[in-house]
């Protein structure tokens, strides 16, 4: 081939592959690399068809080599790395594909489409505040409108209103610009506006039904208000559209196990680990999903198999640690003392590293270096979450002020008449899964999870969470009719349908649900509520040991433990004052001491006779989430009573946040 017919024959490979012409387009730079075996830009053409054609490995062989010695700043280097990237995930290599995009977009910060794929990885990879922020920068480079990019960096800084503002401006000029849609429905997700989330991204489906990025996220905001079925009929059209991807059957598995499908969703993970074994965060989710069934063996596996993939990644170490029965090893201590140590290691992986170690060194006996390790992780943890104690106290005393006996005894008889649910409320780490697997055993009873229905409802009385505003709960109980209470009594039996099964009776067990007893009332007067308690020091220390999957900021500071179970106790009476025998308190230790008389009375007061299998709970083997799934499934034991009592030197600011309450 002359020289002069070169640009020729470049050009029309370029063509081939913008026409998806694969297979000649690859024909066609192999024919140039013959005559030029050091032309790059066929090699780079070449490289993107085999990427194309599901050749990945071949792909990555010519782009590493394409990528060799280049850094961010040599010119053109943006494109290869960008598809590197690509060859790497589909090849299963998570973290060094993350790495490529991340060189991609420091290469070329406009380059939109390194960004997009970025932000795809790493919500694979359950980074999602990385990941939104990834989409919001790829929004911003395909975007010309300097409104658009002013608002995507307003919601960058955390300026959620100002952000709101300009788009919704900027919409009602340019109705149909779905990007502009998808980042107003990004605000509206981060204020827990669900409702006006789903309508957002909808709209956005239906002026773009190739949008798939905006898809994934209308399933993922459908699975956030409970509807489940229609989330997992848009991940199906996801999947028809990238067959390819691992996000779309990744979520579909997380879909799955919020309505309790496990075996389903095991099978799903399993397909997809076949294609990416050395993924990290999907080996943690499908073992969590084998401990939730009480497959231990296998859970431990996976969780081994992540660790491995990513030795970096303190998610899994703590994972390993929340097997309350594992015990590690000398070898494992020692691998994560040496990753502690590290200067490098990132916020996240250092605090859930925190709290492996302290794990670790409990069980090894050392009481003084594991209370070292559980504050250093609490302290990072805390530094993040931005909790206010003085919040919740405030919440607090505005439900006693607003909820009194003249207001329940004037709404009497209101509400769903239907007995089926039983509350069990509390503080998490309170013998609350002991009860749950205890009612759960009995024939009519049926167990489901920690639902997320009463606070979607209470989000809704309040309005939009806005941090310059008030909250127009609990306030707004007392504008609702008869029939609106009734009404939302039957939605919240309607939403549980899915995770129940045909029992006649079923647990929702989210212990922060002791804040909306009142809302409980009016909307299902005849439901059971149980008052899960324990000592109040062992409670709030197994708390501060505690790193949760979501929610329960108040636990990562002794004294923000201390005060919030203050707050509590001081409600649970008021409740108990307003409503008097409405709540049934049930003790931990009395449960221990005396295990059939505790299930009489427990069972007496949800009106079931007596069942041996009750007893028996032991044995049952239905799914368990909590952090007690381990301890649930084994007989009734003492040894973590007084647990506490060997950290007692390190827990004088607990004490004294508790006051009188410490020792009661």
């Amino acid at each position: 081939m002359p020289f002069g017919d070169l640009d020729a024959a470049l050009a029309n490979a370029r063509k081939l592959l913008e026409e998806r012409a694969y297979p000649a387009a690859l024909a066609q730079a192999q024919e140039i690399r013959k005559q030029f075996p050091q032309e790059g830009r066929a090699a780079f053409i070449g490289a993107v068809a085999k990427n194309r054609l599901g050749k990945h490995k071949g792909a990555l062989k010519d782009l590493r080599r394409l990528a060799k010695g280049a850094s961010e700043a040599t010119p053109g280097v943006a494109p290869i790395l960008h598809e590197l990237g690509l060859a790497l995930r589909a090849n299963g290599e998570l973290a060094q594909a993350t790495s490529a995009f991340q060189r991609a977009v420091k290469a070329n910060p406009k380059m939109a489409a390194a960004w997009q794929a970025l932000g795809e990885l790493l919500a694979e990879r359950g980074n999602d505040e990385a990941a939104d922020a990834a989409f919001r920068q790829q929004m911003a480079a395909s975007g010309q409108h300097p409104g658009l990019r002013q608002a995507v960096r307003l919601v960058a800084e955390g300026k959620l209103g100002m952000a709101e503002g300009i788009l919704r401006d900027y919409l009602h000029r340019w109705p149909t610009d779905v990007n502009a849609i998808r980042l107003l429905a990004d605000i509206a997700l981060q204020l827990e506006a669900f409702d006006d989330a789903v309508a957002l991204l909808r709209r956005c489906v239906e002026l773009a039904p190739d949008y798939t990025q905006a898809r994934n996220n209308y399933a993922n905001a459908l699975s956030k208000t409970g509807n489940f079925e229609a989330a997992l009929r848009e991940i199906e059209a996801l999947e028809r559209l990238e067959p390819q991807s691992l996000s779309h059957p990744v979520l579909a598995a997380s879909v799955l196990v919020n309505v309790g499908a496990y075996e389903q969703a095991i099978a799903r993970y399993e397909r997809v680990l076949k294609r990416a074994p050395r993924h990290a965060r999907l080996q943690m989710s499908y073992g969590h999903a084998l401990k939730t069934l009480g497959r231990q063996a296998e859970s431990i596996a996976a969780y081994r198999s992540a660790v491995e993939a990513e030795p970096n990644l303190g998610e899994a170490w703590w994972n390993l640690a929340n097997m309350k029965t594992l015990r590690f090893d000398e070898r494992d201590i020692a691998a994560m003392r040496r990753l502690a140590a590290r200067e490098d290691l990132a916020p996240r992986d250092e605090f859930h590293l925190g709290f492996a170690l302290g794990k670790a060194l409990e069980d090894a006996g050392d009481a003084d270096g594991a209370f070292a390790a559980y504050a250093r992780g609490n302290a990072i943890k805390r530094a993040q979450s931005g909790y206010e104690a003085d919040e919740t106290s405030a919440m607090t005393q505005a439900l006693a002020a607003s909820c009194n006996r003249q207001r329940f005894a004037a709404r009497k008889g209101w509400g769903n008449a239907a007995p089926d649910p039983i509350f069990i409320v509390g503080l998490p780490r309170s013998g609350s899964t002991l009860l749950e697997q205890i009612l759960a055993s009995h024939s009519q009873v049926d167990g489901t999870m920690e639902l997320p229905y009463i606070p979607q409802i209470v989000r809704r009385l309040a309005g939009r969470k806005d941090p310059s505003g008030q909250s127009k709960y609990p306030g707004a109980l007392w504008d609702l009719t008869a029939e609106q209470c009734r009404a939302l009594g039957q939605e919240f039996l309607d939403a549980a349908r899915v995770q129940r099964g045909d029992a006649p009776f079923f647990i929702d067990k989210l212990p922060n649900n002791f804040a909306h007893v009142g809302l409980i009332h009016l909307m299902l007067p005849n439901a059971r509520i149980i008052d899960a308690r324990r000592h109040p020091m062992a409670t709030c220390f197994s708390c501060f040991k505690q790193l949760f999957a979501a929610g329960q900021e108040f636990t990562y500071g002794l004294e923000d433990i201390g005060r919030y179970y203050r707050d509590y106790a001081a409600l649970m009476a008021h409740w108990d004052a307003v409503l008097p025998g409405r709540v049934l308190r049930v003790d931990y230790e009395r449960v221990i001491d005396d295990l059939e008389a505790e299930v009489r009375r427990l069972l007496e007061y949800c009106g079931l006779p007596f069942e041996s299998g009750c007893l028996a709970f032991h044995r049952n083997s239905r799914p368990v989430r909590t952090a007690s799934s381990e301890q649930v499934r084994q007989p009734i034991y003492r040894a973590a009573m007084a647990q506490w009592r060997r950290f007692e030197a390190h827990l004088e600011l607990l004490r004294q946040a508790l006051g009188e309450l410490a020792e009661n």
